[in-house]
Parts: C-alpha cells; structure tokens; sequence
C-alpha cells in the first residue's frame, strides 16, 4: 500500500477499507471520509444492509465474521459496530457482550491472520469519571462504572491481545458523538434537539442532566482522525510495534446536557420553558451508573502530529439546522 505524504487523501485505488456498523452514525461517516479519500471501501452491516456496498453479516456468528472478510479482503478494518446503549448493555449483558467483546476478538484475529490494520471504536466510558480524576491520559487504569463501560474495556483487552504478535490492532477511545444522522435518536446529543422541541410546552416537564461534563465531538472529525491514523500507521508500518495502540480522541467543549439543550434552543431562537435542570447526580438506587467527567486526554496523537481539532459545536448546528438566531 502506498499512502501520499499529503494526509487527506488515501492515493491507492486498491487500498481496500473494511468499516463495520458501517449503517450507524460514526459507521456511514467513515465509510463517506475513506472513500472520498480514494479507498475501496466495504460496509457491514446487518438490519439496514445493502449489497454490495454494506454486506450482511451477523457479526455474533463467527462464521459470518469470517465470511465477511474472505469477501471483502481488507487491508484496514475499522470496528464501529457496537452494542452502545449502557441500560441496553444492562438489560441485557449477554447479548451486549457478544457484540461488544466477543465480535470484536473473533474481528481482530481474523483481521491479524490476513495481516490487515485494525482499529477498534472504544469509549471514554471505560473511565470511572470521579470529581478531579479528568483528563484521563490512554494509560490511566480503567474502572468502568457500568456494563456498557466494561464490555467496552474488554474489547479493547481482546483486540489488543490477539494482534499482540502482529503489532496491527490499536484502540481509539472517543466520546459521545453527535453529527449527520438518519434519526436523531442515533446520538445521544441529536437526539436532544427533540427535548429542545418538546420544552416548548410550558407543562412538558422535561427533566435534563446539568450534573454530568459531557464532551460532544463531531463524527467528521472523528473518521478524519481514522484516515490519519491510518495514513500514519501504514506509512510507518516497519515500526509498528513501537507506534502506541491506545489512543483517545476528543473535542473540548465543554459541557453538560442542559448546556447542550442552551446552545441549541439559541440557535433555534426557541426558549426552554418547558424543560428543568437536574443537578442530583447519579441515583444511587438506580442499576446504571454514569461518570462525572471522563474528558479524554489527546496528548498521544498530537505526539503522532495528528491534528486534534474540532469543528466548533454551536457553527455546526447552525448550518445543520439551518437556523439563525433571529
């Protein structure tokens, strides 16, 4: 494979990138960013699938996972795919653990027997999140506070574990990502555009987080992020083994999920009359537990010169929304 040194774009027409959850909010981005950067590229998906652009695959049935890549011949496989709803992850640990832990190893040794690059989509939820512990740099111990935070961990062990000889599998933590979405319900952070919406009720009640330090980054800056990595990585692939295989990426804003909701009634020019900060915390009753501020250090990719800027939150939403405040 041979890379041009200008690193945005991909100059190797028979460079072929594997993207799973390839139909998912960061899955259809990266997918869009590799092949705008002259990548073959091959998507898998599973309920919204559709040859033979996203193949189908199961990816809790290894031999799916198998035959996914004898089709595709990869020479990158980036892993979005996941199980990413934590009361999800705790209604139903089994199902969450298959995808989130044991895919992801059966993934990462069959990508390193055919000698591919693997990236591996993790979280920052991997982090307990404790008041004054943040930013966390790549080697802070983990301690995940919920189910979706361990599975996650685990996957991170398992790829690393079985592409320990090949030196071609790392680990890109991330937060929590808003961008283009199908439905707004596929980020956690669009989706709060409805709660936006729903506050114009006086009486709606909408209840909001104003506890939590939330991190919102961009998907398009997350899959430009990936298209570096990559470029830096193949291009230094004799080192492989020396190139670090945690890395973190993330914006700097800020803020919570009512600070979140602020920004975006602004640039709607809507009020939030409907809608109340809560600022209790975590139940201590309640079976999920979420992290005070798991701001991820990026120290490790700007030491890789990979540039860690962030589109700004509020201009994004403006054009996204095609609303000015009046």
């Amino acid at each position: 494979m041979s890379f041009t040194s200008d690193t945005t774009t991909i100059d190797n027409m028979s460079t072929t990138v594997l993207v799973t959850g390839a139909t998912g909010l960061l899955g259809r981005q990266v997918f869009n960013t590799f092949k705008h950067s002259g990548c073959l590229v091959v998507g898998q998906g599973f309920t919204r699938a559709s040859p033979p652009t996203i193949l189908k695959a199961d990816l809790e049935k290894p031999e799916e996972v198998k035959n996914l890549l004898n089709e595709a011949k990869p020479q990158i496989v980036i892993h979005c795919a996941a199980n990413r709803s934590p009361d999800l992850c705790d209604k139903n640990p089994e199902q969450a653990r298959r995808v989130n832990v044991d895919a992801t190893r059966t993934l990462a040794e069959e990508t390193a027997r055919q000698g591919a690059l693997f990236i591996y989509i993790s979280t920052d939820y991997v982090f307990p999140g404790a008041e004054g512990e943040a930013p966390y740099e790549t080697d802070a111990p983990t301690r995940p506070p919920n189910s979706y935070g361990v599975f996650k961990r685990d996957g991170e062990t398992a790829v690393l574990e079985a592409t320990k000889e090949s030196g071609l599998g790392l680990v890109l933590r991330v937060p929590v990502l808003y961008g283009t979405a199908k439905e707004n319900s596929e980020s956690a952070v669009n989706c709060l555009v409805d709660a936006v919406y729903k506050a114009q009720d006086e009486n709606a009640g909408v209840s909001m987080d104003d506890w939590a330090l939330r991190y919102p980054t961009n998907t398009e800056d997350v899959a430009r992020v990936l298209r570096d990595i990559v470029i830096k990585y193949i291009k230094e692939r004799r080192r492989i083994h020396e190139l670090p295989k945690v890395l973190q990426f993330s914006s700097e804003d800020r803020m919570t999920k009512y600070e979140i909701c602020e920004k975006l009634a602004d640039v709607l020019g809507l009020s939030l009359v409907g809608m109340t900060r809560n600022q209790q915390g975590n139940d201590p009753n309640a079976t999920v537990q979420r992290p005070y501020d798991v701001h991820l250090s990026t120290k490790a990719l700007r030491e890789l010169g990979i540039d860690v800027r962030t589109v700004d939150f509020v201009s994004w939403w403006r054009k996204h929304l095609k609303a000015y405040k009046h």
